[in-house]
């Protein structure tokens, strides 16, 4: 599947304008990550979009997200591999995550939202964000408090330190900006 039949599957089970987002930042930092590692960039961006499609239909219930969500994608033709990687990213069910694609997914899910909230102190201008700026922010705990740091450290483990890392999530999120509605 490719990034805009991901969006367009994403779309039919997701309503709400800013979890679309979100599913679309993760999946341009997964892709960018990808990218770093070697891997296949197409399949680990869909897997980032694709990620949260369960989440308004198990309204919130953290014992059913990511399960319902591989259910959907298997039912789409999804291969078994991506519908494990959707199914277990539920950290607070899961967290035992061994494979690079679940770790970057990991990270890229929680950096999402910092990297965005760092963009819109800046008036929305994510071209304007460094990587000086997230590693600053990152720090603040009481800024966006809802990023869970130990997540987005979890990439250390792939051999990516964090100031890279803030650098490729920001080149995705740059490609994307349009589509986030940020500058």
């Amino acid at each position: 599947m490719d990034r805009d039949s991901a969006i367009e599957l994403l779309k039919k089970f997701v309503k709400n304008d800013r979890l679309v987002k979100h599913c679309i930042a993760v999946g341009a930092i997964m892709k960018e990550i990808a990218r770093e590692l070697g891997e296949d960039e197409n399949r680990w961006e869909v897997i980032g979009i694709l990620h949260d499609i369960d989440y308004e239909i198990v309204g919130g219930d953290m014992e059913k997200h990511g399960i319902v969500g591989a259910e959907i994608l298997k039912e789409h033709g999804f291969d078994e591999e991506i519908c494990e990687v959707v199914r277990r990213h539920n950290h607070k069910i899961f967290g035992d995550y061994e494979k690079p694609v679940e770790i970057a997914l990991q990270s890229a899910d929680a950096l999402s939202g910092l990297i965005i909230a760092c963009a819109l102190v800046k008036g929305g201008k994510i071209t304007e964000i460094t990587p000086k700026t997230v590693k600053k922010k990152f720090k603040e705990k009481s800024f966006a408090a809802g990023c869970d740091r130990d997540r987005i450290r979890m990439i250390e483990r792939l051999g990516i330190d964090l100031t890279k890392l803030y650098e490729i999530a920001i080149r995705g999120l740059v490609n994307v900006r349009d589509e986030l509605g940020l500058e």
